[in-house]
């Protein structure tokens, strides 16, 4: 049996969702079952798995302990470099130029030279993030950019502030999205709205513009302005905002 006294990083998420972050050796089926037994309960009382958790509350958990045991503790995020281009801070969120060719988060090919671990690694050092204290969260970027591309990342240092970004960056009404591109050829207007539909194929990772609809496209707006053109090298600099996802 062991209790979790939910903290603020923990709160305003639902049982189901913190179980599987702070029990994640305890198998999906028997996390139901063992709510629907009443031998996980929040405050001494009979939960659901969609009961969203508050500050102060009690999640008790009647299983065996053999769920709860860690493997040795080794942050992999220790191992990242210490290079940060910090834009801005405060006690919640940071601010980061993210360079062309760093991840924002690990893939199969880099694991522990990203973004994300890189930030880990700095508040680690820092004493503002203490894995050992947390039951579920961990610090967390609000947006993320291709590889490929450089630019601006926002990143929460705690649950609450995750929660405000990622509503405000839904939102998209005091956060808004905009890149600079360099195009090939002579943008002949000087400023316009596209719209189409963009099909992802995950297993050859390509992308597809469509005209129209189709099963699995999602539909995309995008502004754009022409800020210069090189008639010389035939190409446009273009600023573009991004209306959708």
């Amino acid at each position: 049996m062991k209790s979790f006294d939910i903290k603020a990083n923990d709160a305003g998420q639902r049982l189901d969702k913190f179980i599987r972050k702070g029990v994640p050796n305890l198998p999906q089926s028997l996390m139901y079952k063992y709510i629907r037994k009443k031998r996980i309960k929040v405050n001494n009382k009979r939960a659901e798995i969609s009961t969203v958790l508050q500050v102060g509350d009690k999640v008790d958990m009647y299983i065996n302990d053999e769920f709860f045991v860690k493997p040795e503790t080794r942050y992999d995020f220790t191992g990242a470099p210490s290079r940060l281009d910090i834009l801005y801070e405060d006690d919640n969120i940071m601010l980061l130029d993210k360079k062309a060719g760093l991840l924002c988060h690990p893939d199969d090919r880099e694991y522990v030279d990203t973004l994300i671990t890189r930030i880990k690694k700095y508040l680690y050092e820092k004493g503002e993030y203490k894995p050992d204290e947390e039951n579920s969260f961990t610090p967390a970027l609000v947006n993320r950019i291709d590889r490929n591309t450089g630019g601006i990342v926002i990143a929460a240092k705690n649950a609450e502030s995750l929660r405000i970004m990622n509503a405000q960056m839904k939102e998209r009404t005091n956060l808004k999205k905009f890149y600079l591109c360099v195009c090939h050829g002579i943008m002949e207007r000087d400023s316009g709205l596209l719209e189409g539909y963009l099909l992802k194929d995950e297993k050859k990772n390509t992308v597809k513009i469509l005209k129209q609809p189709c099963d699995g496209a999602k539909e995309i707006r995008t502004k754009y302005k022409v800020l210069g053109r090189d008639y010389d090298k035939q190409l446009s600099l273009v600023e573009v905002e991004l209306m959708t996802a």
